[in-house]
């Protein structure tokens, strides 16, 4: 399961009722942060969730919309008596952002560590997750993140005692260990069945319409995805700053089939998104206009159908 939380969905600025762009999920006890927009800090306490256990924190670029609320977010982890160590990546230049948070946030009790994404695409897992960057088309390098959790075959008894695999191994074998026996080198297919489906979250925003979207939000769980503007008026602004429509954005969706699209980012000026549902939805109609604390969780196949 992956619990996912789109903390803010405001762009340029934060609104008396919508907090800048965050989105934060939860899966196997630890949590991954998405963007820290100013605010992140306070969305999380409104919606109930913790950053405690967040270990993680994807930046998809360095506007201040995106990375302003670090200092902030960073105390209140420190002031929850944290002490494991927090990993921040982003695009090349990610150790300053670190260390310009630092200044305002100087003696914390843990670990900041950071990452730096250093090609188009590349992947990273942690907490159970993999988590693959890749490059869209904004102003300043940016990236979307495409999250999956992995699912493993189930365990299969007559699979293990076929291959004479011994009792003791079938835990360790299972669990994805690799070990030596009398010779032999047992490893987890002679245990496991076919690999299952897993679960597949694609996050992009401040960028114009690419392939590369399409690509990695094919068939995914969800697509949370900029929707900067929705009047046809506002198109050639969004081209200029490399924002997208929302319009353009259902395109994608419908090019890509996710299971549901959210619209994110909006501009302040936009102040009713679900206004233009009615349009987006005869473009793909599993479109949402999102608000600030909208959640869901994500769950595999087979517990979809129990």
């Amino acid at each position: 399961m992956l619990d996912v939380a789109l903390l803010g969905t405001g762009g340029m600025m934060p609104l008396p009722k919508r907090w800048l762009t965050s989105c934060m999920l939860r899966c196997n006890g630890s949590s991954t942060l998405i963007d820290c927009g100013e605010g992140t800090q306070i969305a999380l306490k409104e919606l109930g969730w913790s950053c405690k256990s967040l270990d993680t924190i994807l930046l998809t670029h360095f506007h201040a919309d995106h990375i302003a609320g670090l200092p902030g977010l960073l105390l209140t982890m420190g002031n929850a008596d944290r002490t494991d160590p927090v990993t921040i990546i982003g695009p090349r230049g990610v150790g300053n952002i670190v260390r310009a948070a630092r200044v305002i946030a100087p003696e914390l009790p843990f670990e900041t560590q950071y990452k730096e994404i250093a090609s188009a695409e590349e992947s990273f897992t942690f907490g159970g997750l993999r988590a693959t960057a890749f490059r869209v088309n904004h102003r300043v390098p940016c990236y979307a993140w495409r999250i999956e959790v992995p699912r493993i075959g189930r365990f299969d008894v007559e699979k293990a005692k076929a291959n004479n695999i011994p009792l003791k191994f079938w835990n360790p074998l299972q669990k994805g260990a690799e070990l030596e026996y009398e010779g032999r080198l047992l490893t987890p297919d002679m245990v496991l069945g076919r690999t299952r489906r897993g679960l597949k979250l694609v996050y992009a925003t401040d960028t114009r319409p690419t392939k590369d979207i399409v690509r990695h939000a094919a068939d995914a769980d969800l697509c949370i995805c900029e929707g900067m503007y929705g009047d046809m008026e506002k198109l050639e602004k969004a081209r200029g700053n490399k924002h997208m429509m929302m319009q353009e954005a259902a395109e994608l969706a419908r090019e890509a089939q996710p299971k549901e699209m959210w619209l994110t980012h909006y501009s302040p000026s936009l102040v009713r998104p679900d206004e233009y549902l009615e349009e987006l939805r005869r473009i793909f109609p599993r479109t949402i206009a999102a608000r600030d604390g909208r959640c869901v969780s994500l769950l595999f196949e087979e517990d979809e159908k129990e």
